[in-house]
């Protein structure tokens, strides 16, 4: 079993607001935990995330860590699988030039160009893996296993449909989700991981780890396990209304829910539980699929 830790660096509780309050706390958190296991893992910069945190950039590159990208602002880049509002997505012809620019501009920033990539909310599109494929990228840690429930293990895209196998050299990262469970959510949300390990504890999340991996057993595919978490998860949240600009956001619960050292502790305990099954841990760059 191969297992890849994706960290989304954004603005605070996922991307409600415009702050970083929790980014440089949450960012060490994170790193003392991976550095502790011993293991590496990829974090996904926004541009803006980037430039206004430079420092963690570079604390992340001196970890040993991978750099990617993650938007420009954390906008809708791709096809968009359900309504948000305010976060409609790009116009197919506007995506090329939106992601170049990311790319461009996280590289500026850190000093390092990008080759792995994962779009906002995991909505990607045809028209960002071909931008990807253009742009030289290796990875793609953006397909949501609750939504398609189609491709297990890690494939090279086709330039007419990204959710299907192609011939392109761009390999796209299933993200994780229980599909040996039975989903009461229309979209299928409740088979994906986030955020159980922290709302409940990492042996929660164990449980549906272990049924995607009898999942795949029947269907003679190597299980693969792709997360996403965020830096402010690592660092106490606010509750209630978050006001600023010309209104105010109330968060769900379930978002703010445990963030801090329950979230660090529940980290450590999540990467021992996957050492256990044996779970070799890969950068997104690293990882390869057989022609």
């Amino acid at each position: 079993m191969k297992t890849v830790f994706g960290f989304d660096m954004e603005t605070d509780i996922g991307s409600w607001t415009p702050w970083y309050k929790g980014f440089e706390e949450g960012t060490r958190a994170i790193l003392g935990v991976l550095d502790k296991q011993q293991i590496s893992a990829t974090f996904f910069f926004t541009a803006d995330a980037a430039w206004k945190n430079q420092e963690m950039a570079k604390a992340v590159l001196d970890a040993g860590h991978e750099i990617g990208c993650h938007s420009l602002f954390h906008e809708t880049v791709g096809d968009a699988l359900f309504e948000i509002p305010g976060a409609m997505p790009l116009l197919p012809e506007e995506v090329p030039n939106r992601i170049k620019r990311a790319t461009e501009e996280v590289e500026k920033a850190t000093g390092v160009r990008p080759v792995s990539f994962r779009c906002p909310r995991l909505w990607g599109s045809t028209a960002v893996s071909n931008a990807l494929e253009d742009l030289g990228y290796a990875t793609d840690a953006t397909y949501p296993m609750y939504f398609y429930r189609e491709q297990l293990e890690p494939y090279h895209p086709s330039r007419e449909d990204w959710t299907k196998k192609g011939d392109m050299k761009l390999i796209q990262l299933p993200n994780f989700a229980d599909l040996s469970m039975d989903s009461k959510d229309p979209y299928g949300r409740d088979m994906d991981q986030w955020p159980l390990w922290r709302t409940e504890s990492a042996e929660a999340l164990m449980k549906h780890v272990d049924g995607y991996i009898e999942f795949c057993a029947r269907r003679g595919a190597e299980p693969f396990i792709c997360f996403y978490m965020h830096p402010w998860e690592f660092a106490p949240m606010p509750e209630g209304l978050l006001y600023y600009g010309e209104g105010a956001v109330l968060p769900d619960p379930f978002i703010i829910k445990n963030c801090g050292p329950y979230a660090t502790e529940q980290l450590d305990i999540l990467i021992g539980l996957l050492k256990a099954r044996g779970s070799e841990f890969l950068q997104a760059k690293q990882v390869k699929v057989s022609r």
